[in-house]
């Protein structure tokens, strides 16, 4: 039983290590795309047109989630980033904090502060505002 368990931790654990973005990758560079940083020099992110680069960032007793896009000047561009948490392993994931910006252009989103010890991830959904098939969503690690 106990190396069902572990065998299937590892298994969801490649899982989410192949499918979500981590909170603060390394810069890479491909086809002429322009590294950026946010605001605070804490995270790097590859300029990719429509798609979105989010992070944490520490506020007060607690944190924000942060994401932005890249995106043509005459492009209506949506940019969504949630915060969410996880009272105990292989509960659902709850969003608890979110904050939407549509714009033309390249868009910025901040969520209110979040104050939890729950386990926790940001979420980023990006794109043509009015194209939701090529809206793209990515999240950090949890942490």
């Amino acid at each position: 039983m106990n190396a069902r368990i572990a065998a299937l931790m590892v298994a969801a654990a490649g899982i989410m290590a192949a499918t979500v973005a981590p909170a603060s990758a390394a810069t890479v560079t491909t086809g002429g795309t322009t590294p950026v940083t946010n605001g605070t020099g804490g995270v790097s992110c590859t300029t990719v047109l429509n798609q979105p680069c989010v992070w944490q960032e520490k506020d007060g007793g607690g944190f924000v989630g942060v994401a932005q896009v890249s995106a043509d000047p005459g492009q209506l561009t949506i940019v969504k980033v949630e915060v969410r948490t996880q009272r105990a392993w292989g509960s659902p994931w709850l969003t608890t904090a979110s904050a939407t910006t549509v714009t033309k252009g390249s868009a910025r989103a901040v969520t209110p502060r979040v104050v939890t010890s729950d386990l926790k991830m940001v979420c980023a959904t990006a794109g043509p505002a009015l194209e939701a098939g090529q809206q793209v969503t990515t999240c950090t690690y949890p942490f």
